[in-house]
């Protein structure tokens, strides 16, 4: 089971950015974000394979969103520019070993799961 240690959240003004961050205990997992609204379903935000070649971003934060990852780490980033109101939630970060070089945006494939770092945007 993997450690993962997020950071980053805060409250900051619509039009604003933050960098979230998350940090596992081992490497050569597949990661991604989550959030959760209070009555809402969680959402993927985006993921990133073991080797940062491949990311996947949802409809919601194209554009505006950029995943990263520094496996010298074993860290991951995500930088949110243009936010708005409906980015408020808890972020969670999550993992999974994956056979091949690959990561989703689905829960489902994820196995270990952080505590959450709270954003909140301000209209």
């Amino acid at each position: 089971q993997v450690q993962l240690v997020e950071s980053g959240g805060g409250l900051v003004q619509a039009g604003g950015s933050l960098t979230l961050s998350c940090t596992a205990s081992e490497s050569d997992y597949a990661m991604a974000w989550f959030r959760q609204a209070p009555g809402k379903e969680r959402e993927g935000v985006s993921c990133i394979s073991r080797s940062g070649m491949k990311t996947n971003y949802a409809d919601s934060v194209k554009g505006r969103a950029t995943i990263s990852r520094d496996n010298a780490k074993n860290t991951i980033y995500l930088q949110m520019t243009m936010l708005k109101p409906d980015d408020t939630a808890m972020y969670y970060c999550a993992a999974f070993w994956p056979a091949l070089d690959r990561c989703s945006v689905s829960a489902a494939h994820y196995t270990d799961w952080g505590q959450g770092t709270q954003v909140t945007v301000s209209s």
